[in-house]
């Protein structure tokens, strides 16, 4: 009988944070996995009886990465709190900056966080491993170079809106503190111009957006593959030449449920925002997806539950509601496989349990043809699902990356409908109330909660898309999505576990940058490596 052999992966992202991951492997497949978020900040403590708009300048500073999309929970949340008036523009400067921001992710993660993987010796054999070498190669590839390079171009708009990137709260109550002149937009044109030509139609498509835009099906995107040298070699159809000769489409799967707040409040539909009216009044819709059928829902924020039974806090074992929650940290956290072994908490939704987040959960919830009428539809990346037998560490990748002409698109209509001459802040009232405040960051679903009380913050709970995807077991001793993504994986060689890191990554969970292994029954290390 074979062994089960024990590996602890230490740390395993490349971003930020701390992201550590169990593996039991017999007959080289991954049977069981914990995911441990070794990093504990508590910014709900921080918090707590601060100034209501002290969340407009803690909470951006959660992620080095995201923090607009902090910044825009955080302004929602205290407009539906004080039940403000937003004007149009400031809907649009909201949506903008969120937009590219999330624009500059998306080559910085892939070249600089994904694909350098492809590098990976184990990959010696397949007959685009000396390609990807010149292509992927941290520093040195000339993909890795230019992507990288070009990302911080659209955050360059960001700091016309906000004087800076990242950290900026130019996102306020009742409007934004900004009024673009006729100049930064121009300027702002420039940029996303830039971007265009100079990465993401020259280098990513080997096409026009136009034309990428015509693919609608599975099939569609073979013929689009097939019809143009340009297409196949561009860096889209070479990595997903290569997915498929290395098997990244045979593992990964994860949970097979999906969810999506929804994001880009419409500029004309959400200006007196209220946390039941959001829903309708979103550009990308929000939705739960079982993966199996054809049906998809919008997603309420109060179906959504915490649980903290294998999560290093006292607060006992039930699923509870960020609006009920009050955050109480274990002073001693050892790691107890069987009991608490993380900081993150176990998300729920009260019908569907645990579900996945990020970029693929959106495509396929556009997919859906369930919303308003006027709301986003994109039927792709549902086809490409269903004909590839459901969602793989490939899937995850084609369509993170497929959002980026949508995002696009989005951020050139956010410059076409500013009325420079129009207001961009209403002064609020404040007073005492319950808030919420949501969107899609580029990671996934993000939401703050917040409860103001004799004009201080009694409570304030965040709940970001890596909480959702990096949680460990719940209450019923469900994995968590990277959990179960990781159940089947093949290791080819546990010395130097790169599969265990393309599923983790598959998810851009947000985490640093030095691996090293080591077997944890006779704490020999195994290998230790560089990954960025």
């Amino acid at each position: 009988m074979s062994q089960v052999q024990t590996l602890d992966i230490s740390p395993v992202g490349r971003v930020e944070g701390d992201l550590d991951i169990r593996v039991d492997i017999k007959d080289g497949v991954v049977t069981s996995a914990w995911t441990q978020a070794e990093l504990f900040r508590g910014f709900e403590i921080i918090l707590k009886d601060k100034d209501p708009q002290a969340g407009l300048v803690v909470t951006p500073r959660a992620c080095g990465i995201c923090g607009a999309s902090h910044l825009t929970c955080a302004a929602w949340a205290l407009d539906t709190a004080w039940q403000t008036e937003v004007p149009r523009n400031a809907i649009l400067a909201r949506n903008l900056g969120q937009i590219v921001e999330s624009l500059q992710s998306q080559p910085r993660y892939f070249y600089g966080l994904y694909a350098i993987d492809l590098t990976n010796k184990n990959y010696r054999k397949s007959k685009y491993y000396e390609e990807a070498v010149k292509r992927f190669s941290p520093f040195t590839g000339t993909s890795y170079e230019q992507g990288v390079t070009i990302s911080g171009k659209p955050v360059e708009i960001y700091a016309l809106l906000g004087g800076q990137w990242p950290h900026s709260s130019y996102m306020v109550p009742g409007g934004v503190m900004c009024a673009p002149t006729l100049t930064d937009i121009t300027r702002a044109w420039s940029l996303l111009e830039y971007f265009k030509k100079n990465w993401l139609e020259s280098l990513w498509l080997g096409c026009s957006l136009e034309r990428y835009e015509q693919i609608k099906s599975y099939d569609d995107f073979m013929a689009w593959l097939d019809e143009s040298p340009a297409h196949a070699n561009s860096d889209l159809g070479f990595y997903w030449r290569m997915g498929q000769d290395i098997g990244l489409d045979t593992y990964g799967a994860g949970l097979g449920k999906y969810i999506s707040w929804g994001y880009l409040p419409h500029e004309d539909k959400y200006q007196k925002p209220t946390i039941e009216g959001r829903n309708a009044a979103v550009i990308m819709k929000s939705g739960v997806y079982d993966g199996k059928t054809d049906t998809h829902k919008v997603m309420d924020q109060k179906f959504l539950r915490e649980n903290t039974l294998h999560a290093w806090y006292d607060e006992g074992s039930a699923d509870v509601h960020p609006f009920d929650r009050t955050t109480k940290p274990v002073q001693k956290n050892a790691i107890d496989h069987n009991g608490k072994y993380s900081w993150s908490t176990a998300v729920t939704h009260t019908d569907d349990g645990r579900l996945e987040a990020g970029p693929l959960a959106r495509q396929l919830i556009a997919g859906g043809k369930h919303g308003e009428s006027w709301q986003h539809y994109d039927p792709l990346i549902l086809d490409m699902y269903k004909k590839m037998g459901g969602a793989s560490v490939h899937l995850r990748q084609i369509g993170r990356m497929h959002e980026t002409i949508k995002l696009y698109r989005q951020a050139e209509r956010c410059l076409r409908e500013f009325k420079l001459n129009d207001p961009w802040y209403i002064k609020p009232r404040e007073r005492d109330g319950r808030g919420w405040g949501a969107t899609e960051a580029i990671r996934g679903a993000l939401c703050h909660w917040i409860e103001v009380k004799d004009g201080k913050i009694k409570n304030y709970q965040i709940i970001a898309p890596t909480t959702w995807n990096v949680g460990p077991r719940d209450g019923k001793s469900q994995l968590g999505p990277i959990e179960q993504a990781l159940i089947g994986t093949p290791i080819a060689d546990p010395s130097d576990p790169v599969e265990v890191g393309h599923v983790a990554r598959s998810f851009d969970s947000c985490l640093v940058c030095t691996v090293h292994a080591h077997d944890a029954k006779t704490g020999k290390e195994l290998a230790r490596f560089r990954t960025a």
